[in-house]
């Protein structure tokens, strides 16, 4: 039995909205890598205008962090304060 080798993943430019999203959950512990998408999710979120602030949009991810959420807001805040955001 053969299989197909799997579709290619096209990759975000570094400087868009998404990949700066994204990249800015990178290093916060959590349980699963699903919670940092979905916690990136809610920093595009914010990034788009969809909701009014990062506290709100950390808040509403519910990501099941291994910190507290107040110490991964400060390491988003970092991560887009060097990206020029």
């Amino acid at each position: 039995m053969t299989t197909k080798t799997p579709a290619s993943v096209k990759e975000f430019p570094p400087d868009s909205i998404e990949k700066i999203a994204y990249s800015s959950v990178e290093g916060i512990p959590a349980e699963e890598p699903n919670d940092l998408n979905r916690l990136g999710y809610h920093i595009w979120l914010y990034l788009t205008g969809k909701i009014e602030s990062l506290e709100t949009a950390v808040r509403m991810a519910k990501a099941r962090l291994k910190i507290s959420e107040e110490e991964a807001l400060e390491i988003v805040k970092r991560n887009l304060k060097e990206k020029g955001i």
